[in-house]
């Protein structure tokens, strides 16, 4: 069996066989004996291959007939597990072409105050910036209390696409005092990171921050930004941060998207 799987998962181009054919040498049909519909079993033991670099990013797949067989299920149970591995965003299947292995989730620690630029760099991703929206508006009643400011007090709205691997990642929306950060849109918001500008420049940078974390489904207009249906699953990062001179300094609402991030956080007795 392992040497069929092996030949039809020969990449045409270069005859190295595609990392799928490796499923074919540990299939395991008795998956519907050990307690655990055999959907989620397998489900488990792909993602644990995906996970342990078994199944690396960008492999294909075989086709489902062909897995189904190797795994000793039917193809409604396979099609089960893919799509709760898709669901997780570990898998990717494109009509047509098959099933691929997804990239990795962009780590973020959800306890330290970091942009996304220092964030997926210490991750060895190149990330990117397109501000969508940049301008001046009056403070509303909740903005003016969020940064201690009076109503209608000039405040900067930012709106920036951040992406990463080549896909948006985060929908950024920040609010900051104009008063602290004077002339921060006149500034190339693309290619800085706007943390190091206020310390840099404004000598106004965020050294402490409260956030919450909330799931949310993706609105029409962001989810045409962030390339995912309206409705899917995107992760809402609500956060307010202070300066060194415990002034509030920034009001942001980042929206995630669900497939492509993944929080961690430290936690101590």
């Amino acid at each position: 069996m392992a040497d069929r799987m092996a030949e039809r998962d020969a990449d045409p181009t270069t005859g190295a066989m595609a990392d799928g054919a490796e499923l074919g040498r540990e299939a395991d049909s008795g998956f519907a004996v050990r307690g655990l519909a055999a959907y989620l079993q397998i489900e488990q033991e792909l993602a644990s291959r995906i996970e342990r670099g078994v199944l690396r990013p960008g492999a294909r797949l075989p086709a489902e007939r062909d897995l189904a067989r190797d795994l000793g299920v039917s193809r409604m149970t396979l099609r089960q597990a893919l799509a709760r591995l898709e669901h997780r965003g570990l898998i990717a299947r494109s009509h047509g072409r098959g099933t691929f292995v997804a990239e990795p989730k962009l780590h973020q620690r959800a306890t330290t105050l970091r942009g996304f630029f220092r964030e997926t760099v210490g991750q060895g991703v190149v990330p990117s910036t397109r501000t969508i929206e940049k301008t001046a508006i009056y403070a509303t009643r909740a903005l003016a209390s969020t940064l201690q400011l009076r109503i209608g007090e000039e405040v900067y709205k930012v709106v920036r696409l951040r992406s990463g691997r080549g896909a948006p990642v985060v929908l950024e929306t920040s609010f900051f005092p104009a008063s602290v950060v004077p002339g921060l849109l006149a500034l190339d918001l693309d290619h800085q990171s706007i943390y190091r500008l206020m310390e840099d420049r404004y000598g106004a940078g965020p050294v402490r921050g409260e956030q919450a974390i909330e799931a949310v489904a993706a609105e029409p207009p962001e989810a045409e930004l962030l390339g995912v249906p309206a409705g899917s699953p995107l992760i809402l990062l609500e956060r307010t941060a202070w300066d060194g001179n415990e002034r509030p300094v920034e009001y942001a609402r980042d929206l995630y998207r669900g497939d492509r991030s993944r929080f961690t956080t430290e936690l101590r007795l």
